[in-house]
Order: structure tokens, then C-alpha cells, then sequence
């Protein structure tokens, strides 16, 4: 009994230390990670007179980048991130290279470091690893951009990205997002992940430049969808389809009834001359 009552001591002992430690882990995990995410502004607009170094070392403000009619997509990142940017970048760069529509041509990228340690130079190197091999008209509609911290807080704060120095490592903690702006600078929707699917980029892409990039069929297809902030994706809109359903159809019916009327008309006619 002895032995059995001793044991019991020993496990809760054990039992409530492992509890201590897991308690004095979970306070310290929201202190490295407290205020990361992204609080989502749609209907805002990033602020067009926020300063900026491009790659080339240009001075220009982020208004001086947009173009009428070409929505936006940004890119919060900083060059020399040990991970989560470069796959946030390369999963950036692969859905663009799946896109029909391109950067510099239909839409423009805005790659904005948060570090404002980093320069111009390492910007313009960056540039060159991730866009080496893309063409011209992309890599001049794709934006990697520097600046100091006011100007970089304006930007991030604008858009609702949060993120925090780690201290003593020179690195920053924050989440992977990236977020599509209408051509004069308006939020108008957040994808979140290291990759992106294409569909949901292109709609994005559709719905930030208001209908006004793409041909007929893309028109059609995102009249089917739009966007659901629950699965973070778009999905089908049942009442548009059976919209484009019925109209399908009576055009159909038409052009099926129209052929008949022509024949019979036809008909008609052979018969009249047959007649006289």
C-alpha cells in the first residue's frame, strides 16, 4: 500500500510539472507571436504618398506605381527572410506564371520590404534570383521595394499586416498573406497561405479591377462566382448560374425556332415558285 501510495505521489508529481512546463510554454508563445496576423481593411486604401526606393535606387511614391485600369497585388516580405517569404514569394511567382493575364500587362506586383535595414541593392539582387527567369514585360510590372520604417508602417498599418522584430536575430515574426488592390489603390481582398490557387487569384485580380481586365468567357465564368470568406476561397453562386442557364437556354430555343421559321419559309417559297 506503501509502494502504491508513494507511486501516486510520483506520477502526480510528475503530472504537475509537465503542467508547470506546459503553462510557462504557452505564456511564452503568445509573447514571441502577440500582435502578428492581419486585421483585414477592405474598403481602404494604402496611402499613395508613402515613399519608396525601387530596385534600380529610384525614389517614387507607391501612387507613382499604380496604372489606370490594372489592379494591384502586394506582397509584404522582407529579402532576407530565412523562410516563410521566400515560399510566400515562390508561391506568389508560381500562380502568376499560371495566369493568363500578366504583371506589367494586365496587373502590378508591389514586393514592399518590412525591414527598413534593407536596401535598394538587396532588393535589386532579390529581383534578379526571383524573377531571372520571366520576361521583360513582367519583371517591369513587378515591383521590389525599400524603405524606412515610418514609410514602411504606413503601408503595412494601412493594410492591417501585423508583424514584430525578434529581437537580437535581426528577423521578423509575421503571418503569410498577400492582398489585391483596385488600380487606384483601394483593399479589396486577402489570400492568405504560402500558395495560391489560380482561380481564386484571377477572380481576385477580376474583382479588384471591377470587370474590366480579361475577354468574354473570364466575364462569364466570374458572373458564376464570388468570393467566401469562410473557406477563404470563391465558390459558385447557384442563382447566377441557373441565370446564365436560362438565358443559354432561351437563346438556344431561339436559335432552334429561328431555323424552323427559315425552312418553313423556304418552304414556302419553293412552293410558290413551283406553282407559277
Amino acid at each position: 500500500m506503501r509502494r502504491f501510495t508513494l507511486l501516486a505521489h510520483m506520477l502526480l508529481a510528475v503530472f504537475l510539472t509537465s503542467q508547470a512546463a506546459q503553462a510557462q510554454l504557452n505564456r511564452e508563445q503568445p509573447d514571441a507571436l502577440q500582435n502578428l496576423g492581419v486585421d483585414e481593411h477592405l474598403g481602404d486604401y494604402i496611402p499613395l504618398d508613402a515613399k519608396f526606393a525601387t530596385s534600380n535606387g529610384d525614389s517614387v511614391l507607391l501612387g507613382d506605381l499604380l496604372e489606370e485600369g490594372k489592379p494591384v497585388l502586394l506582397n509584404p516580405l522582407y529579402y532576407e527572410c530565412p523562410m516563410l517569404c521566400g515560399l510566400v514569394l515562390d508561391g506568389t511567382i508560381n500562380v502568376v506564371e499560371e495566369l493568363q493575364w500578366k504583371p506589367g500587362k494586365d496587373f502590378i506586383v508591389l514586393s514592399i520590404s518590412i525591414d527598413p535595414e534593407e536596401d535598394a541593392e538587396l532588393a535589386a539582387r532579390s529581383k534578379k534570383n526571383y524573377l531571372s527567369q520571366m520576361d521583360s514585360t513582367t519583371r517591369n510590372g513587378w515591383y521590389f521595394l525599400t524603405g524606412n520604417k515610418s514609410q514602411i508602417d504606413k503601408v503595412v498599418e494601412a493594410v492591417g499586416f501585423r508583424y514584430k522584430e525578434i529581437e537580437g536575430t535581426g528577423e521578423y515574426a509575421h503571418s503569410a498573406a498577400i492582398m489585391l488592390l483596385s488600380p487606384d489603390g483601394k483593399i479589396t481582398r486577402y489570400l492568405y497561405g504560402i500558395s495560391y490557387d489560380e482561380f481564386n487569384v484571377r477572380s481576385a485580380l477580376y474583382e479588384a479591377a471591377d470587370g474590366k481586365i480579361g475577354n468574354t468567357i473570364d466575364k462569364v465564368v466570374m458572373y458564376c462566382y464570388q468570393y467566401d470568406p469562410d473557406s477563404g476561397s470563391y465558390t459558385p453562386v447557384a442563382i447566377n448560374i441557373m441565370k446564365l442557364g436560362g438565358l443559354a437556354t432561351l437563346i438556344i430555343l431561339g436559335i432552334f425556332l429561328g431555323s424552323l421559321w427559315l425552312r418553313e419559309k423556304r418552304k414556302k417559297q419553293t412552293s410558290k415558285t413551283e406553282f407559277n
